[in-house]
């Protein structure tokens, strides 16, 4: 059966002869049937997929993280070895430069929390002396001894919970033990994606049939492009973000202003949603510790630097690399972090981003044309990266 009906086909009665219930069905509940299995299938494929995803994802996710590091470090090294430096040389200077450039921001972050932390006491005294004179006054009425029925209250549920904290303190070293692991393989896969990505890349093209090598190694070829393209402009877009509102916290005289800059910075690899978290948990420090009206400025800088990041970054900066709609992108977020928590929201926009190029790719069939591959290649390049070189990892 054809997938759609033609005039030769509606001209064929042998078949509708001996089945009467088939001759019963009209053309469109042909095409919607044979439509329907093939979706249902695609459909289990994927939801398998995810479930593997999911069992595996102390594979899956370090992988990926090594995925990124190496899409925004391999253009280094390729720049390295174009001026004559040994591969082995180049990768090297490059993850130590990450290693630095990472280290510097946790230094940095640790100096200005341990610099700010005596201020920071005497403002939550003060705070904390404010809050109770709210809830001194109507119409909460509440007294001195109301606190101590509260703090034995809680010191009474913290006994009776002892056994779950014992195993909550298990489940975290648990989980520190799983973070370290899962950082060791980051390394080492990072560390071997960048030595021989090539490599790797040829062995996944090899595992399927020879007909199709073209097209496949093609889509790689324009994903990695893409990939690439949306980690260095996502740290542009998160570098404006986090630099915008630390300057706003900074100016306001909300204290810890630098890890402020820095956390939204790091929140900002979520697109959309990340900024706006990050920026709400700025605003509630500064009605905390400063007050009303330097977190209602806080907050009109929070939104100011959103609506920056929505308006002109997003779509002349973001657009060209990720070419999703923002609608798609919200949507993906929120269904990454259904699926898979925080890493689901992390890698779901790029996600995406590859595999509706690559799917476009395969869909435009220039890599049955002789000759079209490299062409194609050479084209994305100056397009989305202009002479990067990059072979996918």
């Amino acid at each position: 059966m054809r997938l759609f009906g033609t005039p030769d086909d509606e001209a064929r009665p042998a078949a509708s002869a001996t089945d009467p219930g088939e001759a019963s069905l009209t053309p469109s509940i042909r095409i919607a049937g044979a439509w329907g299995w093939r979706i249902l299938v695609v459909l289990a494929v994927l939801g398998v997929g995810v479930w593997l995803i999911a069992k595996l994802s102390d594979i899956v996710v370090p992988f990926l993280i090594a995925l990124l590091i190496s899409a925004l470090l391999k253009p280094g090294v390729t720049w390295l070895v174009r001026h004559r430096w040994p591969k082995w040389i180049a990768i090297i200077v490059m993850l130590l430069l990450a290693i630095v450039v990472l280290g510097g921001l946790v230094l940095l972050v640790v100096w200005q929390v341990r610099s700010g932390l005596p201020t920071l006491q005497k403002e939550s005294l003060k705070s904390f002396d404010n809050i109770k004179g709210i809830l001194a006054a109507p119409p909460f009425n509440l007294t001195s001894a109301d606190y101590t029925s509260f703090i034995n209250k809680g010191l009474a549920a913290l006994e009776s919970s002892s056994k779950s904290l014992a195993s909550g303190v298990v489940s975290v070293g648990s989980t520190a033990g799983h973070l370290v692991a899962d950082a060791l393989v980051t390394i080492f896969a990072t560390i071997f994606l960048m030595i021989d990505g090539e490599g790797v890349w040829r062995w996944t093209t090899r595992l399927f049939p020879k007909k199709a090598r073209p097209a496949v190694d093609g889509a790689g070829q324009a994903g990695w492009i893409t990939l690439a393209t949306f980690v260095r402009v996502q740290i542009f877009v998160a570098a404006v973000d986090g630099l915008g509102v630390g300057l706003v916290a900074y100016f306001t005289g909300v204290p810890l202003a630098v890890p402020i800059a820095v956390l939204v910075f790091l929140a900002s690899f979520i697109p959309v949603i990340g900024a706006i978290v990050s920026g709400v948990f700025a605003v509630v420090i500064a009605l905390l510790f400063v007050g009303f009206w330097p977190a209602v400025i806080l907050l009109a800088g929070v939104l100011g630097v959103h609506l920056l990041e929505a308006h002109v970054l997003q779509p002349l900066v973001m657009g060209s690399a990720v070419k999703v709609h923002p609608l798609a992108v919200v949507f993906a977020v929120a269904g990454g972090s259904y699926l898979a928590g925080v890493p689901g929201a992390l890698f779901a926009v790029p996600t995406i981003a590859v595999v509706n190029v690559m799917v476009t790719y395969v869909a435009h069939g220039k890599w049955r044309e002789p000759g079209s591959k490299k062409e194609g290649e050479q084209e994305a390049a100056e397009q989305v990266v202009p002479d990067t070189g990059h072979q996918p990892a």
